[in-house]
C-alpha cells in the first residue's frame, strides 16, 4: 500500500507545491487542513518585510497608497481563482460571522412580506446560531429542513420547504460534517422559483471544490479563508453579493468604511456603492498578506487541478479506510460527485482514539458523535501522508481489540 502511494505522489502534478509550505516538526501527517490549512513558507518574510517596509515605511500614507481598495482588491482574487464569480462582487471583511449576519440580515429584509428563512438542522452551528438571532430581531421564522447527518442537503428537500413565505434560504455547499457537496445550481433555481434568494456558506468549499457562483445565478455566499486558502488562524472572510442585488440590499452594520465617501465624516450614511457597501469597518490589512501568499498557490496550481486531486485523495483514504478499518461507519458520501475535500468516519471511542493519534504525529480533528474527519488539503497534503496516517490509526485500533 505504501508502495501504491509513493507511486500516486510521483504522478501527482500538484507535488512540487507540497515543498512551498512551512515543515511541521514531529507531524507523521496533518489531516486537519479543512479546519486550519498549514502556512505557506515564505509567509514570515513577507510580513516581516511588510511590518518592515509597508507598516513602518509608509505608515498612515499606506491607506492612500493602496490598503484603502484592498477588500476588493483582494476579494476580486478569491473569485477569479476559486468562486467562479466576475470581479466587482466579492469583498474581503470581517469574520464569517459576521458577513453571514449581515448579509443573512440583509436579505431577510429585502421583502417584508416573506418571513420565513428556511435551513437545515446539520448546517454547522454559527450558520443556524445567526439565523435563530436574526429571526428574533426582526420577527421572522425558521423553516427546518431534517438532513441525513451522513449526508446533506437534497434539491428535492429544498422544494419541500420553499414557497411564498420564504424570505431567504441558507445553506452550506460542503456540509461541515458529512462533507456533502450540495448541488448549488439546482437548490438555486429552485429557491428562485420561489421567489427567494440562496445565501451560501462556502467555508468548507472554496479552495477546495470548484464554485460557479456565477453561472448557478447565486445571490450571495460568504466564506472563511483559513482553511484550504491557507490565510492562518482567524483570517479575514469573504462576502459576495450578486451584481444584480447592489442596488436593493442593505447590510445593517453601518461602519464607515462602507460609507460612500468615508473621509468626508459627515452627518448619514449612504453607503458606498457596489460591493464596497458590505463592509463596514477598518479592513484587515495585516491579516490579508498570508492569504495572498496561499492565493498565488492556488493561482498557480489552478482550481481544476486542485479539485482533480482533491477526488483522488479521498479516493485513496476511502480505498484504506475499507481495506484497514472494517468496524469504521463512513459518514461521508461514496459517490465523488457529491463528496467534498473531507472524510468523516465514525466508531464508538473515537474522542479517545483522538488524542493517541495525536500523540503520535497524526492530526485529524473530531466531531460529535464519534467521528473523526480527514481533512486533506490538495496543495500540501501527500498521499504518503494519507497512508501514514491511516496506518498509526489502524495499528492505533488493532491495540484496543487484544
Amino acid at each position: 500500500m505504501r508502495d501504491r502511494a509513493r507511486e500516486l505522489d510521483a504522478a501527482d502534478p500538484l507535488a512540487p507545491l507540497r515543498d512551498r509550505f512551512l515543515p511541521a516538526p514531529g507531524v507523521v501527517a496533518y489531516l486537519d487542513g479543512n479546519s486550519l490549512g498549514r502556512p505557506v513558507a515564505g509567509v514570515p518574510d513577507r510580513l516581516d518585510a511588510f511590518v518592515r517596509e509597508e507598516w513602518a515605511g509608509r505608515l498612515i500614507r499606506g491607506w492612500t497608497d493602496g490598503w484603502m481598495g484592498w477588500p476588493e482588491q483582494v476579494g476580486d482574487r478569491i473569485a477569479a481563482a476559486a468562486l467562479g464569480a466576475a470581479p466587482g462582487q466579492t469583498v474581503l471583511a470581517d469574520s464569517t460571522t459576521v458577513l453571514l449576519y449581515k448579509l443573512l440580515r440583509a436579505a431577510v429584509d429585502l421583502d417584508p412580506g416573506r418571513r420565513e428563512i428556511v435551513l437545515d438542522t446539520d448546517n454547522f452551528p454559527t450558520d443556524r446560531y445567526v439565523a435563530e438571532g436574526i429571526a428574533a430581531e426582526r420577527g421572522a421564522r425558521l423553516r427546518w429542513i431534517e438532513t441525513d447527518p451522513a449526508a446533506g442537503i437534497t434539491a428535492e428537500q429544498v422544494a419541500a420547504a420553499v414557497g411564498p413565505g420564504t424570505g431567504v434560504v441558507l445553506l452550506s455547499h460542503v456540509a461541515y460534517r458529512s462533507g456533502w457537496i450540495a448541488d448549488a445550481a439546482a437548490i438555486t433555481a429552485i429557491a428562485h422559483d420561489a421567489g427567494a434568494p440562496v445565501l451560501w456558506d462556502l467555508s468548507h468549499s472554496v479552495g477546495s471544490v470548484e464554485l460557479e457562483l456565477d453561472a448557478w445565478g447565486v445571490d450571495l455566499a460568504v466564506g472563511c479563508t483559513y482553511k484550504y486558502l491557507n490565510g492562518g488562524p482567524g483570517s479575514p472572510a469573504f462576502g459576495y453579493v450578486r451584481s444584480g442585488l447592489h442596488d436593493r440590499l442593505r447590510q445593517p452594520v453601518q461602519g464607515w468604511m462602507g460609507r460612500h465617501d468615508p473621509f468626508e465624516m459627515g452627518p448619514g450614511y449612504t453607503p458606498a456603492a457596489g460591493v464596497r457597501g458590505i463592509v463596514s469597518g477598518t479592513p484587515p490589512i495585516l491579516a490579508a498578506v498570508p492569504l495572498l501568499a496561499g492565493l498565488e498557490l492556488l493561482e498557480e496550481a489552478g482550481i481544476a487541478a486542485v479539485r482533480a486531486k482533491s477526488r483522488a485523495l479521498t479516493a485513496y483514504a476511502l480505498e484504506l479506510v475499507d481495506a484497514w478499518l472494517p468496524d469504521v461507519e463512513l459518514v461521508s458520501p461514496r459517490d465523488p460527485d457529491r463528496r467534498g475535500g473531507h472524510l468523516t468516519i465514525r466508531r464508538p471511542g473515537f474522542r479517545d482514539v483522538l488524542d493517541a493519534l495525536w500523540k503520535r504525529g497524526v492530526i485529524p480533528d473530531y466531531r460529535e458523535p464519534d467521528g473523526i474527519r480527514l481533512g486533506l488539503a490538495p496543495l500540501s497534503t501527500s498521499f504518503t501522508e494519507v497512508h501514514d496516517g491511516l496506518t498509526v490509526l489502524r495499528e492505533l485500533l488493532v491495540g484496543e481489540l487484544r
